[in-house]
């Protein structure tokens, strides 16, 4: 009876509060209809200018080639290489292509034309994706040979057949509503009792330190769960993107992860007397996890010593789970181990939240 009550006080206050229910209606459309746009690797829209110093029907198809290309967009033809070049030193332009003088005549010859490729490397992926592209599109213009083999090679796309770099961040994204809902709204929950002096009343009664944080994390994860819900819906209804594996999973997986950010929200607001500090504190700690999760790069990409980080990162088991159930269809089998890291941490880290917290009698 005592925790329906406790409840009972914080579902009371999360109604009389006009900004939780609000983000309850306004984050999830957020996050599914705006960070799968905006948080997009793909490489496109490249701008690109042509010196083209052979002026011949031959350089001139490469040149439509290049211009019909999805991943380009055409800036235009440029008199000279230093034209290409100030272009790109004035933001106008991302690549320069320039064709040499005797291009067809060197393909006539069947030799291989010196072609010039400059990029903007200050975003050095977006300059080697570019650069790749474009090598593409000049060696099949000049040794179609060399393209008529590659069209004979089949190449299969397994679970995601035509790249959709959506379907694989949809799945991810869940991570930032538990994060926020789970981990920094029960903090900042907490926090703000210590500053107004409410917790202190509380403390002296008898009420059991278990019942108290469990009314103060239940509510949160109820709103989770029916956040994650509404995710779902508006991936299948904008996206057509539904997931591949059991429903059940998801919620498993999404139920271990919002034991984890409610415990260490909890253990930071054990240590906080301040807003300020609770946030600042959580903030830190919540980005170094997303930034070594694989939420954007790929682990195994990182640096040996980041990489070792990930054997002890929640949010990496948890990625990692979520897209092999939600694209790959993957079973309980199929993910035993992110599970199991996932209770261990959770656990441990629950523990830890418990015994950290003070109350008097």
């Amino acid at each position: 009876m005592t925790l329906k009550y406790l409840l009972r006080k914080e579902f009371t206050q999360i109604r009389r509060n006009s900004f939780i229910p609000r983000l309850i209606i306004v984050f999830p459309i957020m996050v599914m209809c705006v960070l799968p746009w905006v948080m997009n690797m793909e490489v496109k829209n490249i701008v690109v200018d042509v010196v083209d110093n052979d002026r011949t029907t031959t350089s001139q198809r490469l040149v439509h080639e290049i211009e019909a290309s999805r991943y380009f967009v055409f800036h235009g033809q440029q008199p000279d290489y230093a034209s290409a070049l100030g272009n790109i030193e004035h933001s106008e332009a991302d690549m320069a292509v320039v064709i040499p003088r005797n291009y067809s005549h060197d393909l006539a010859l069947g030799h291989m034309p010196q072609v010039l490729i400059a990029a903007n490397a200050v975003n050095g992926t977006k300059g080697a994706m570019g650069s790749a592209y474009l090598s593409q599109i000049v060696s099949a213009n000049a040794l179609p040979t060399v393209a008529a083999v590659r069209s004979k090679i089949d190449t299969l796309y397994l679970y995601n057949k035509h790249l959709n770099y959506k379907l694989f961040m949809i799945p991810a994204l869940f991570t930032i509503v538990l994060m926020l809902i789970t981990g920094f709204l029960p903090t900042l929950n907490i926090v703000s009792e210590k500053e107004t002096g409410t917790i202190e009343q509380i403390n002296v009664t008898p009420v059991s330190k278990w019942f108290f944080i469990l009314a103060k994390l239940v509510p949160y994860w109820l709103i989770a769960f029916f956040i994650i819900t509404v995710c779902l819906a508006l991936a299948w209804a904008v996206y057509g993107i539904t997931p591949v594996g059991s429903v059940a999973l998801i919620y498993l997986l999404a139920m271990l992860l919002a034991v984890f950010f409610s415990s260490f929200g909890l253990i930071i607001s054990n240590y906080s007397e301040t807003m300020q500090q609770a946030v600042l504190v959580m903030w830190f700690f919540v980005v170094i996890l997303l930034l070594l999760s694989g939420l954007f790069t790929p682990t195994r990409s990182m640096p040996q010593a980041a990489y070792l980080t990930t054997y002890v990162n929640p949010v990496c088991y948890f990625i990692e789970a979520m897209r092999t159930v939600f694209i790959r269809g993957g079973n309980l089998g199929s993910i035993a181990h992110q599970v199991l890291a996932l209770s261990v941490i959770g656990l441990f880290m629950g523990c830890w939240a418990v015994l950290s917290y003070k109350k008097n009698h």
